[in-house]
This record gives structure tokens, C-alpha cells and sequence, in this order.
């Protein structure tokens, strides 16, 4: 049994929260670098070029990629030959969290009630997610999920015989309905399968993902390629100016379903993809 102390876990969590919110990843900024020379709008090239611009402007000067910091999301894939001791993990985690938005002056987005709207002044609690895998390592996977994209997603329970071209509509319907709102280009999850609480789960989690990594599951990765393609043919562009390059993205993760059910979730990411990740 491998003991990890959850002072270990929060500092984890700070770090890549302050990173996650001041660096772009490079798999968006190449992704991006490739759009620039695959987007026919004189416009589009500007915006793209602009996303580029505030990365590295953020980069260099330890500031928000963005102005919304987000919903402070983790997944935590914990070995199941690890205990934590000295403290309470839960609170350890909402403690980075409050640490990495109060000393960085993140802007914070979280209210207590959904009804009474009081913030609560540190960007906590965030939302969590635990899994159990082999071994003896902790795998942290942080996402500032922002308001504008996150508004855009969607859920639906389909019928068993629901086939490909009813999902992609649904895809593609979606994408259009959500126009500039989730600032595109956009990366956009999809989890196919599962229940009416997992497929969300599946949709956000398939964001982490490297762009560009493949999908493992060859049919799978061919959808992805369709859907890529569809999203771009729908002309909403960089911003919703109009262009080629709507989404940069689409990665989509399965699972086994009831006989009766085939639900379908949408989870949309805006071209400010803040993702980072580390293995303690």
C-alpha cells in the first residue's frame, strides 16, 4: 500500500489550475496553428491568429486565458493500492482550489445556490470526479469549465433503433443551434451510451484528450472524422464570423447501454481549451 498525503493533492491541485488557467496547451495551439492555413475566411484567419496572440500574451504575463476562469472541474483516477493519509482528501482538493483562484486573482465563478446567487468568493467547490484503476499511482486531469460553452450542451434519450444519421443530425443540429455562443472553434465532446447521468460524464471526460491522439476504437474514429467535417461544413466559423473552422475537435467515448436506451451527450468546449494533468 502506497500512502500519499493529501498536502501532496492539494499542491498538485493548485499548481495545475494555475497553469491550466495561464497556458494553453500545445495541442491546441498546433491544432490552431494548422486551422490558420486550412480557414478561407479573411476573418477567421485574424480571429485565429488573435487566439494565438492572447495565449501568448497570457503566457508570458501570468494572465486568465480568459476572463471566465471557469467551473474548477477534476477527474482523479486513483490507484486502488494507494491510501491518503493526514487529512481529508475532499477538502484538501477544495483547499488548491481556493489557494490557486484566491492568490492568483482568478475571477471567481461560482455561486452557493443556483436560486440566491451568492458567490462564494473563491471559486469552491469545485466539481469532482473519482475513479478507481490499478495500481499505486493518482492520475489528477483538471478542466476550468467555462459558463458560455457548458450552457451549450445537451442530452438526449434515444430509442434503440436510433441510428448514425439520426446521432449526427443531433450532433450537427445542436452544433448550429449554439452558433457564437460557445466561442468556437470549439472541441466537442460526445459520450454514446451508458445512463442518463453517464453519458455527460463521458462526454466531458472524453475532452481531455489529446487532439489529434485518435480515437482507439477504429469506428469511432471515423464518426469523429465525419462529425469534424459536418461541424466545419456548417459555415458558423471562428467566433461565428463566419469560415470553415467551427470546431477543431470532436472526440467521442462509448459505452454499454441498457437494451431500451441509447442516450446521447453533447459536451462543448470553447477554442480556450485549459486542460492540464499530473501523475503523483
Amino acid at each position: 500500500m502506497r500512502k500519499i498525503t493529501v498536502d501532496e493533492i492539494q499542491n498538485t491541485v493548485e499548481d495545475l489550475f494555475i497553469k491550466a488557467n495561464f497556458e494553453l496547451p500545445d495541442d491546441v495551439i498546433d491544432t490552431i496553428k494548422k486551422a490558420i492555413h486550412i480557414e478561407t475566411s479573411p476573418t477567421g484567419k485574424e480571429i485565429l491568429n488573435h487566439i494565438l496572440k492572447n495565449a501568448a500574451i497570457a503566457h508570458e504575463e501570468k494572465l486568465p486565458l480568459c476572463q471566465d476562469c471557469g467551473v474548477s472541474t477534476i477527474f482523479m483516477e486513483i490507484g486502488q493500492d494507494v491510501m491518503f493519509v493526514e487529512g481529508n482528501l475532499n477538502e484538501a482538493i477544495q483547499k488548491g482550489i481556493r489557494n490557486a483562484y484566491k492568490n492568483n486573482y482568478l475571477r471567481f465563478s461560482i455561486v452557493k445556490s443556483p436560486i440566491d446567487r451568492i458567490n462564494s468568493n473563491d471559486n469552491t467547490p469545485g466539481i469532482i470526479h473519482y475513479e478507481i484503476v490499478p495500481g499505486d499511482k493518482v492520475r489528477v486531469m483538471v478542466i476550468p469549465k467555462g459558463g458560455g460553452c457548458e450552457n451549450m450542451s445537451r442530452l438526449a434519450m434515444f430509442p434503440p433503433s436510433a441510428g448514425i444519421p439520426e446521432i449526427k443530425k443531433f450532433v450537427l443540429d445542436s452544433v448550429l443551434e449554439s452558433g457564437a455562443n460557445p466561442c468556437p472553434p470549439i472541441i466537442l465532446g460526445i459520450g454514446l451510451g451508458g445512463t442518463f447521468e453517464y453519458a455527460p460524464y463521458l462526454a466531458k471526460k472524453s475532452l481531455l484528450r489529446k487532439i489529434g491522439s485518435g480515437n482507439p476504437d477504429k469506428n469511432l474514429d471515423i464518426l469523429e472524422h465525419e462529425l469534424l467535417e459536418g461541424i466545419n461544413a456548417l459555415g458558423i466559423g471562428p467566433q461565428g464570423m463566419g469560415g470553415n473552422i467551427t470546431a477543431l475537435a470532436v472526440h467521442i467515448t462509448e459505452a454499454p447501454c441498457h437494451i431500451a436506451s441509447f442516450p446521447v451527450a453533447l459536451n462543448f468546449e470553447c477554442h480556450s481549451h485549459r486542460t492540464k494533468e499530473a501523475v503523483i
